[in-house]
């Protein structure tokens, strides 16, 4: 069963990478959306994106686009990276993603020119391959579709996927416009994983699982998927994986130790003991770590943003959530956002353990 860290804007990059990784990490790591295009551009961000550190054998490099042949091109350019394999991005339901043409639009669009798509970007991860080594693998990361889909369109479309050699699927069981607050479908990857049973075909449960409760609550109605997907609540909680892994007993498909960390520092520097030998998770430490990864993984024209999207999800664990979010969305630069988050604390004291029930 495998554990993975989900694609999100601005947040699924190296930084966020390490501070996952010094609580044992999860099995793959799917980036930021790539967007085809811009990669092939070659500008001065762009290597940015394709960064695969700590871990690059876990890395899942997740495309977008708009045009097949910019899509075709640009897995060339992220299998010379070596990592997992290639995600196609036929989820993101964002208005200005879909009205571009991509995300969830390849869903919509005519079959045949998905399907062109598809069997492109595979025969050109065949040809980055070449004899003597294997293609990446080539996933999907897809939505159940427009409002008027009908489980059959559903199921076609994923055969199609597969005929063109897609070998997982990803599933976020909603609709493109159905938003966060409307539960996931469940019942419709069990479907999926059901359909492909004996396919070697892997199919992966995306949506709405925030902790050990609700991980166990979809492999109650999926009880077949090859893995689960996290991403917020990954960044709320860097530790979920580890905290899943020990609370419902699953085996990761690579270990569980626990890494020695991005630097080489053997010992997790998020974990204490208090006065009664407790485990405690340091969370100004986590905060601080941060913010020092990104400074070393990103430019510097991506700092504020990466670091105000983090600390909205990061700063729900304290009890004066809104507070703390308002002031490091407002924090100007990284020595105000150090002084902030270790001023909050200081205030409340309290705030900075969590007592660890794993590891």
């Amino acid at each position: 069963m495998k554990l993975i860290c989900a694609p999100m804007a601005t947040l699924s990059h190296e930084a966020f990478r390490c501070i996952l990784e010094y609580f044992g990490g999860c099995d793959e790591y799917y980036t930021e959306m790539i967007n085809a295009g811009s990669l092939l551009t070659r500008g001065p961000f762009e290597k940015y994106y394709l960064l695969s550190g700590p871990v690059p054998q876990k890395i899942v490099w997740q495309l977008t686009g708009k045009k097949t042949e910019q899509l075709a091109a640009a897995a060339a350019v992220v299998a010379e990276q070596g990592g997992a394999g290639v995600d196609l991005n036929m989820g993101c339901s964002a208005p200005e993603i879909y009205r571009s043409g991509a995300g969830i639009a390849w869903m919509c669009k005519p079959v045949a020119e998905t399907r062109a798509m598809v069997a492109s970007v595979r025969n050109s991860l065949d040809r980055a391959a070449g004899s003597d080594a294997s293609a990446l693998r080539l996933s999907v990361k897809l939505r159940l579709g427009d409002e008027n889909f009908t489980e059959k369109s559903f199921f076609d479309f994923c055969d199609m996927l597969v005929d063109e050699g897609v070998t997982r699927l990803t599933l976020h069981p909603r609709t493109r416009k159905e938003k966060y607050r409307s539960p996931p479908r469940w019942e419709y990857v069990r479907k999926l994983s059901e359909h492909f049973a004996g396919k070697n075909i892997s199919v992966i449960l995306n949506g709405n699982v925030t902790d050990s409760v609700s991980a166990a609550a979809a492999l109650s109605v999926c009880p077949n998927v090859d893995g689960i997907m996290i991403g917020r609540a990954a960044v709320k909680k860097p530790w979920i994986f580890a905290e899943i892994r020990e609370e419902t007993g699953l085996k990761s498909d690579s270990g569980n130790t626990i890494s020695a960390g991005p630097d080489g520092i053997r010992n997790n520097i998020f974990i204490v003991r208090n006065g009664n030998g407790e485990k405690q998770i340091d969370l100004l430490q986590i905060a601080l770590s941060y913010i020092n990864f990104v400074q070393q993984y990103q430019p510097e024209e991506f700092w504020k943003t990466r670091l105000q999207r983090f600390f909205m999800y990061y700063c729900t664990n304290f009890s004066f959530a809104h507070y703390a979010q308002t002031q490091m969305l407002n924090a100007p630069d990284i020595e105000s956002s150090v002084q902030r988050i270790t001023d909050y604390f200081r205030k409340v004291p309290e705030d900075r353990y969590l007592t660890a029930s794993f590891m």
